[in-house]
């Protein structure tokens, strides 16, 4: 099973409310979605960067399943997402790709 990074960015341009009580009203619908795929395992952990506009959530899952929770705030979210390679992985990696540079292997 594979592990995400999304990064998430308010997309400004999308339609925002202008009146403030629904730009509440559609924070608070954000922020319920949020609680409730952090309590039912979407999300293993979602935090905020303190510009204001950033978010951060890891998740497991299949692609699709990322797929379906980044548009699940669209358009209003835009997500970077990025699939998490573990250490140990990652590490065997480099060493085959090391080892078959340093004879000529690699193409």
């Amino acid at each position: 099973m594979a592990k995400w990074l999304n990064v998430w960015r308010y997309n400004l341009n999308a339609p925002w409310p202008m009146d403030p009580a629904e730009g509440e009203k559609l924070q608070e619908m954000m922020l319920s979605t949020i609680d409730n795929l952090s309590k039912t395992g979407g999300f293993l952990e979602f935090g905020f960067f303190p510009d204001g506009i950033g978010r951060y959530a890891i998740s497991t899952g299949e692609s699709k399943d990322n797929l379906r929770r980044a548009w699940t705030f669209g358009p209003f979210i835009v997500a970077e997402v990025h699939e998490i390679v573990p250490y140990e992985t990652g590490k065997e990696v480099m060493r085959e790709l090391f080892k078959a540079q340093a004879f000529g292997a690699v193409e």
